[in-house]
């Protein structure tokens, strides 16, 4: 039995399995004003559309949905079947709150409380 598939057919496929993954992602990357959806995100890197994709290079920011996940700087790695690759030269994870200088007191009051007023 023969694997071979005619080039037509495979690009086919491969479209309608880029088109899927679009669709069921909730992952995006931004860089500046460009804002591109990601087809799978993993450890060291992600993959977005070959034929809709910038070519994004240097600082972005990633996204799960409206929560901003990491600032990366990226570098393009391989296209392969319609799938942009980028690899992490560095990911750092976003932090809602600026980074603590000391170290808190775990039984530290929450906050101050005057006299009560009658």
């Amino acid at each position: 039995m023969s694997t071979f598939l005619p080039k037509e057919i495979q690009d086919g496929l491969d479209a309608a399995r880029i088109e899927a993954a679009q669709r069921k992602s909730r992952f995006r990357v931004e860089a500046g004003d460009q804002n591109v959806r990601v087809l799978r995100l993993w450890e060291g890197g992600f993959s977005v559309a070959a034929e809709k994709a910038p070519k994004l290079r240097g600082l972005v920011d990633l996204f799960d949905g409206a929560r901003h996940l990491y600032q990366a700087l990226i570098v393009a790695s391989e296209e392969e079947a319609g799938e942009l690759r980028y690899e992490f030269k560095r990911n750092t994870a976003a932090a809602d709150a600026a980074p603590l200088d000391f170290a808190r007191d775990p039984d530290a009051p929450i906050a101050l409380l005057g006299p009560a007023i009658d």
